[in-house]
């Protein structure tokens, strides 16, 4: 099945999908030395919640950093990735009639100790992101290193969900709308490149 098609028909019928080897491992070592050298000089900003008014710093909620990315500009590895989100922004419309206008970008790095708690994606009275997704830029995860993307698929405290590994090359696609998620705490540097694809306002 055509990478597309499989990306399309999980997102119909499940709504979300860990997708190995998105993009060429040259591509991730190349992204992820970008991110590892863009942080080692201070471009990363401490990461906040919420949007507009409700904008703000909260630590006990959410500790990575993040830097957010120009479509239009950067090196040949990120404007290649990005011409395959591209694809798949297409491909998704294509398919699903999702409405699909853009896609926005960022890079994240949790640092050891650092973490996301439960949240959605969509801003509440803003449906403009409809698909979130993450692709991982992380060399040799192993299982003790933590850092999952725990995705919740029910209510209430004892809810059922799975665990993703943040392995390097891996994308997860999923509903902005309805799944719930968070990051696990990490015990070492986790990066990725994490977006949305949204509709029009």
């Amino acid at each position: 099945m055509e990478i597309f098609d499989r990306v399309s028909e999980s997102i119909s019928a499940e709504g979300w999908l860990a997708l190995p080897n998105f993009v060429e491992p040259e591509t991730i070592a190349a992204l992820r030395e970008e991110c590892r050298q863009l942080a080692a000089t201070g471009k990363f900003r401490r990461a906040a919640v919420g949007n507009n008014a409700n904008h703000r710093i909260q630590p006990d909620i959410r500790s990575d950093e993040i830097l957010w990315l120009d479509a239009a500009q950067g090196p040949e590895a990120r404007q290649h990735c990005l011409a395959r989100f591209e694809q798949l922004r297409l491909a998704l419309n294509r398919r699903l009639q999702l409405g699909l206008f853009e896609f926005e970008c960022h890079y994240a790095r949790f640092a050891p100790g650092t973490f996301y708690r439960k949240h959605f994606d969509r801003f509440r009275g803003d449906a403009r992101r409809i698909v979130s997704s993450v692709l991982y830029l992380n060399e040799s995860w192993e299982p003790g290193d933590g850092g999952e993307l725990r995705i919740y698929s029910g209510e209430g405290e004892n809810e059922d969900h799975v665990d993703v590994q943040p392995a390097s090359g891996t994308l997860v696609l999923f509903l902005s709308e309805r799944f719930a998620h968070e990051v696990l705490p990490a015990q070492r540097e986790r990066l990725s490149l994490t977006g949305w694809f949204r509709a029009r306002s």
